[in-house]
């Protein structure tokens, strides 16, 4: 297989936000779970640049992980591979024999290799069967959303995931054609696209198949879901002084983490409350002010940075017990 190539996005940043969970005390032993492993460039770094420090690698795609598992191989037990799905995080956790862990990395969306590997879908530049699925032993393809779903769950998949303004008239054109013949391949609706999508609009905002395509494989991965039910299980599973940190590219995902980032470091007492009670602060605190986005240095260099949104949040304190919580209300 050709060695991976791609470089990470604020690959410095990501490891600067992490570098304090990791090298508390003598850092021996602190463990990063990078939730979205991809060709392991991240994991990388931080195995490179933060001595001692220990990654558990997550990912749902198989093929993945055999490339990150050659790529780190010389870190040996310092990293440690696993087949899952990111919303398994606390699974994960407990099946390595830890209570918590000091930080959790997610890289969301697409990877470098998926999108080079023509056979599997997701790329709209060369025509290939329609899959677009992050573990290709498991679920429904591309092509079983685009034959099987009617035409207004076709329409809130294209609205919803990929805020295509012209979602109606492709949803019903994809059911007109289906019935003459099913769609199997990628150029067939790449044509389509470019039939139905007006000239003015695909001479601006990049290729005119480009949100149809991250609609189908956000909607064929369930990715949201996916991520909401991540986002809390990440946060619970960092003890004292651990880091979440997460780059999204798409603004639903920015703002489902931005709202349980918010949640988890919002103050738990009633607003007109002239003093905080001790122990009622905040479990955790955001480190970044809002997101934060790539300089234009690197998005020359690296063009997915454009849409990158970074945000971290550190836990300063334990979670109150859930009856401690509600008895302090």
């Amino acid at each position: 297989m050709p060695a991976p190539s791609h470089a990470p996005v604020l690959l410095d940043r990501v490891v600067a936000l992490l570098e304090p969970a990791l090298t508390r005390g003598d850092g021996e032993g602190a463990v990063l779970v990078d939730c979205t492993l991809g060709l392991g460039g991240h994991s990388e770094a931080v195995l490179q640049r933060i001595e001692g420090a220990r990654v558990i690698g997550i990912d749902r795609d198989t093929a993945a992980l055999e490339l990150a598992g050659e790529r780190l191989e010389p870190f040996g037990d310092r990293f440690t591979g696993v087949h899952a799905v990111y919303d398994e995080i606390a699974d994960v956790v407990r099946d390595q024999g830890l209570s918590h862990v000091d930080a959790v990395l997610f890289d969301l969306g697409v990877s470098s290799m998926q999108l080079d590997v023509r056979e599997r879908g997701f790329a709209y530049a060369a025509d290939a069967p329609l899959d677009m699925r992050m573990d290709g032993t498991t679920g429904p393809t591309a092509a079983d959303v685009l034959n099987t779903y009617p035409a207004a769950e076709l329409i809130r998949v294209l609205r919803d995931y990929g805020e295509e303004k012209f979602a109606k008239k492709i949803a019903f054109a994809v059911v007109r054609q289906r019935e003459v013949e099913p769609f199997t391949t990628s150029a067939r609706l790449v044509e389509l696209l470019y039939a139905e999508i007006p000239a003015p609009a695909r001479r601006t905002g990049g290729h005119p198949a480009k949100r149809t395509f991250q609609a189908l494989r956000m909607e064929v991965n369930d990715e949201l879901a996916v991520l909401h039910r991540a986002m809390p299980a990440a946060i619970e599973v960092i003890g004292v002084g651990g880091r979440v940190v997460v780059e999204s590219y798409h603004s639903l995902e920015d703002r489902l983490v931005k709202r349980a980032f918010t949640a988890a470091s919002r103050l738990d007492v009633p607003e007109d409350l002239p003093f905080v009670p001790e122990g009622s602060e905040p479990a955790l605190r955001l480190i970044t002010r809002g997101a934060e986005v790539a300089d234009e240095q690197e998005i020359e260099h690296n063009p997915r940075a454009a849409s990158v949104r970074l945000r971290a949040i550190e836990r300063v304190r334990p979670s109150l017990p859930q009856a401690t919580r509600g008895a302090a209300r």
